[in-house]
């Protein structure tokens, strides 16, 4: 069979696919998406970002977040606490990786309409630590005339859920010591109220790797989790749409 032939089938199956997506009533409301640095940084890495994130949106997905995992300096450790090999970046060159991630997500992500938030476990010049660089999409395209307020794309560069979660309590215990809060009064609404990210992933998308980061570690309880061997590289639209029929398929039990 020639390629021209298998090419034609792909494309029909793959039309076949998306159409049984858009038809199911169970649709995907959040996606995880779990990368490495590498992934980005590799020849077209950033240009498959951009093509995942409108065919998320092409299958009415409204809530796009992608963690980047990146390894830390001295002991080796990535945001999401597992060590990958190797003695780490020092400061300045992670401050710089940090940096030229931040410039090249938010470059190829500009054009989409919505609202784009990207947090980094490491300070920028004008900005504190873990907070965000809000994008308005309006003002980075001009052809953005409407933008989507439903459209969010969160990305999170190293900055894992035990960080999250840490900073989240010490601002608790903060309020408590200021007196605005008594102990008895935390609970599960009052921490989540103090997380980064409000939004909880339906389903997870991890790719090339079956290993599991701490990102979104208390939002993600209950996400569905659907691993591929298909690396970055390779990753294409008809995998994303396996993955999301894949979830429409299963039974959500939400820990019962």
């Amino acid at each position: 069979m020639s390629v021209s032939v298998l090419n034609a089938f792909s494309c029909v199956y793959e039309k076949i696919l998306k159409k049984r997506v858009l038809n199911s009533p169970i649709l995907v409301e959040h996606i995880l998406l779990v990368l490495d640095e590498t992934d980005l940084l590799a020849a077209g890495g950033l240009e498959k970002l951009k093509q995942f994130v409108k065919c998320c949106h092409a299958l009415k997905v409204n809530v796009v977040t992608v963690y980047v995992s990146v390894v830390q300096g001295g002991d080796g450790q990535g945001g999401d606490g597992q060590g990958r090999g190797g003695q780490g970046l020092d400061e300045e060159l992670l401050q710089r990786a940090y940096s030229h991630l931040r410039e090249e997500i938010a470059k190829a992500l500009s054009k989409e309409n919505a609202s784009i938030a990207i947090y980094a476990n490491t300070p920028t010049p004008n900005s504190a630590p873990n907070s965000a660089d809000y994008l308005d999409p309006e003002s980075l395209d001009p052809e953005s005339l409407n933008p989507n307020p439903k459209k969010k794309i969160n990305i999170s560069i190293g900055l894992g859920g035990r960080s999250e979660l840490t900073k989240a309590i010490k601002k608790i215990m903060s309020r408590v010591q200021a007196g605005e809060v008594e102990p008895d009064e935390i609970d599960e609404k009052l921490i989540e109220s103090e997380l980064i990210f409000k939004s909880e992933p339906d389903l997870v998308i991890r790719s090339g790797a079956t290993l599991l980061t701490d990102f979104l570690i208390w939002q993600s309880v209950y996400s569905e989790f659907y691993f591929t061997d298909v690396n970055w590289a390779r990753f294409r639209k008809i995998d994303l749409l396996r993955a999301v029929r894949d979830f429409q398929w299963r039974e959500r039990r939400f820990g019962r």
